[in-house]
């Protein structure tokens, strides 16, 4: 465990870019129970179905500390008039265009969220200093690494989609901003997180929607391939063990440090399949394809930092985090 680990400081007031987001509402929703105050920052684009992020922002607005802020972060101007209003303390940066494939589709939309957007959020946290910049990175820059589990040691420097090379860009921006700004800095690296109000793109929710439809679902690569599933609230905990202790400095005087935050425990994909099926009281109707371009092999989270400095590593099994998700999707969609 960190020396002079600090908790969660309730008085301080945090910034959540992609506040109406997947992750970005349930880590709102859970500081704010804790009595935090929250920003919210969302463009509430249309990606997915924009009826889930307002029914997300419907429930975080019952408290009294949220306050939410429509608005895009390419745009400067709306950005630097939010740090300079409200003097966040801390910053999560969430907010970003999601997607590997979508980023083989349109490119455009990624370098104006994903590389003009956090290069607005480093800017804004060097005019107005912030006590810590937590930002999301993704497993994703691993690409086709073949040396699992994937370590944060590892060389990250063959990306097999756009997406994962905006967010290796966003590794490399933050430490130079440490570096010459002294913001302190630290990247996640997800791995593929799911849960309830989760996003609609993601293979577990279209997987459940079509089986429920009783239309056929894709599977890729004929099956092969592994995933580290991550239930959402394991997430959430590892954000808020880190939002009070902002890296040290490293050997090179930079406070700077990377995590990946992911399940230790790849689950191959036909055996999720047959989880969700088991959940859904259903069994799907399956058809296979090749591997599609911008997807890999397999993702396995090497957590080691993350135990060693908050003794904490995500624990919820697959099926305990599908059967709340079905759970949630029957209740949501009647």
């Amino acid at each position: 465990m960190l020396e002079n680990y600090k908790p969660l400081d309730t008085e301080q007031k945090i910034l959540i870019t992609g506040g109406a987001g997947f992750i970005g509402f349930h880590l709102s929703r859970k500081l704010l129970e804790e009595g935090c105050s929250i920003i919210g920052f969302d463009n509430l684009n249309e990606y997915y179905d924009v009826q889930l992020k307002y029914d997300r922002l419907e429930i975080l607005k019952e408290f009294e500390k949220f306050h939410f802020v429509k608005g895009d972060l390419a745009d400067k101007e709306a950005l630097c008039a939010l740090f300079e209003q409200e003097r966040p303390d801390v910053v999560v940066n969430l907010g970003a265009q999601a997607g590997v494939r979508y980023s083989i589709e349109n490119p455009d939309a990624y370098m104006q969220s994903n590389m003009i957007g956090f290069f607005n959020i480093l800017e804004c946290c060097r005019h107005y200093p912030v006590k810590h910049l937590v930002y999301a990175s993704s497993s994703s820059v691993y690409g086709a690494n073949k040396k699992v589990p994937f370590s944060t040691e590892d060389k990250v420097d063959n990306p097999v989609s756009l997406y994962a090379a905006t967010k290796k860009s966003n590794e490399l921006m933050a430490h130079c901003y440490s570096k010459l700004y002294g913001i302190p800095t630290t990247g996640l690296r997800f791995f593929t997180v799911y849960g309830p109000y989760g996003r609609p793109d993601m293979a577990y929710f279209s997987f459940t929607q079509k089986i429920m439809a009783g239309e056929p679902i894709k599977i890729f690569n004929n099956g092969d391939m592994y995933r580290d599933f991550t239930y959402v609230d394991d997430i959430v905990k590892g954000i808020e063990n880190m939002l009070n202790n902002p890296p040290r400095e490293n050997e090179n005087g930079v406070r700077y440090k990377i995590y990946n935050i992911g399940n230790n425990q790849p689950e191959k994909l036909m055996h999720f399949v047959e989880t969700l099926e088991k959940c859904l009281g259903k069994e799907a109707k399956k058809e296979f394809y090749p591997m599609q371009p911008g997807d890999v092999y397999q993702t396995y989270a090497d957590v080691t930092d993350l135990i060693e400095d908050f003794d904490f590593k995500p624990s919820t099994s697959i099926e305990e985090g599908l059967e709340k998700f079905v759970a949630w999707y029957k209740s949501y969609y009647k």
